[in-house]
């Protein structure tokens, strides 16, 4: 059993992202299959719980997190083991029907060769690309369908993440064309999801067939992926409006969706929503370290991550719930265990 919190009050926030990501192998690994169970305990999983490939990805993007910040070959091992489990896993390939799925395995896996040097997730990133690129298509004015078998729903969740893994790749490799993609999707995603009057995201359009924009789906998720699309592009192209677009996206997310005065923000469930939270952080994250004068965004972090901290981890079991403000209330699913274990890595990335 890991060290309880209570035992570490003064510790820095680097080591409490260490002992938490000690506690997501301990209660999450499943030696059996080589990922991660999708609950905790794991007795609670039933042969009806789907298989949310996605998850998985953002394992290796934290254990990405933590090897970046340490330098332990442990995690290094741990991301190749994991990545080859879930290829298997998964049929002996990464593909999948979503294409969203795909995007956030293919940034893990670029995230990691550019972490580690090695060739395999280099390959596994171009082998997706090819196969994400196919999901643009005319539904709509274009943008990326958000999966194979609905082509002519567009959404956020598809869409951002495909302009950064596109600028991201530029970033490295300097292939025109991958500039070209990052453009054109981000330009859909603005003009179509994005309210010209405030910044905030929407979703996605078309999800019933009716031609409508989920409107009432406010959801921190969106305003974490466009904002990181924006930081991305600014940062290959230097173009201010990517930056300023970015800016304005955190600053009506922060006053939309953070409590007004205690800067929490909010429980979002379970099941993939579990992981929405995690996400925004990662990009504000980045964004804060983009931009130091952003103080409302360095606030909201350390605010949020100070919080979990304090009131919403059980120092036992190292688990938290989708609350960061209160105790979690066992079977706890690995998308928010994930989301509060990107907060912690986030508070020790904004302390470096």
């Amino acid at each position: 059993m890991e060290q309880p919190i209570e035992a570490m009050p003064g510790e820095p926030w680097h080591s409490r992202a260490d002992w938490f990501q000690r506690c997501l192998w301990r209660n999450y690994f499943n030696e059996e299959t080589g990922i991660m169970n999708q609950w905790y305990p794991r007795d609670f999983i039933t042969k009806d719980d789907n298989f949310y490939y996605w998850w998985q990805a953002h394992v290796i993007d934290v254990l990405v997190d933590a090897y970046e910040r340490t330098q332990d070959p442990v995690y290094a091992e741990r991301i190749r083991s994991l990545s080859r489990s879930l290829r298997a896993y998964n049929g002996g390939t990464f593909l999948h029907n979503y294409y969203d799925d795909m995007e956030w395995t293919a940034l893990a896996f670029l995230r990691a060769y550019l972490a580690t040097g090695e060739e395999e997730y280099k390959e596994a990133v171009q082998e997706l690309w090819a196969d994400i690129r196919t999901a643009w298509n005319d539904h709509y004015g274009g943008g990326m369908a958000w999966k194979k078998d609905q082509t002519d729903y567009k959404n956020t969740p598809a869409n951002a993440p495909a302009a950064i893994l596109a600028a991201r790749l530029y970033g490295l490799f300097r292939e025109e064309e991958d500039l070209e993609w990052a453009v054109r999707i981000y330009a859909w995603n603005k003009k179509h999801l994005v309210d010209p009057a405030t910044g905030f995201v929407w979703d996605g359009i078309n999800r019933l067939g009716d031609g409508r924009i989920d409107y009432d789906w406010e959801f921190t998720y969106c305003q974490g992926v466009f904002l990181g699309a924006g930081l991305e592009l600014y940062r290959v192209t230097m173009e201010p409006q990517y930056a300023q677009d970015a800016i304005r996206t955190a600053e009506a997310c922060c006053a939309r969706l953070c409590h007004p005065e205690s800067l929490m923000l909010p429980d979002e469930g379970i099941d993939d929503t579990g992981l929405f939270k995690g996400i925004l952080i990662r990009y504000l994250v980045q964004l804060g370290q983009q931009f130091p004068e952003q103080q409302r965004v360095r606030e909201v972090i350390l605010a949020n991550a100070a919080c979990l901290w304090e009131q919403g981890i059980d120092a036992e079991l190292g688990l938290c719930g989708p609350s960061w403000e209160q105790q979690p209330e066992t079977p706890i699913q690995l998308s928010i265990q994930l989301s509060g274990l990107m907060l912690l890595e986030g508070a020790a990335a904004l302390h470096l």
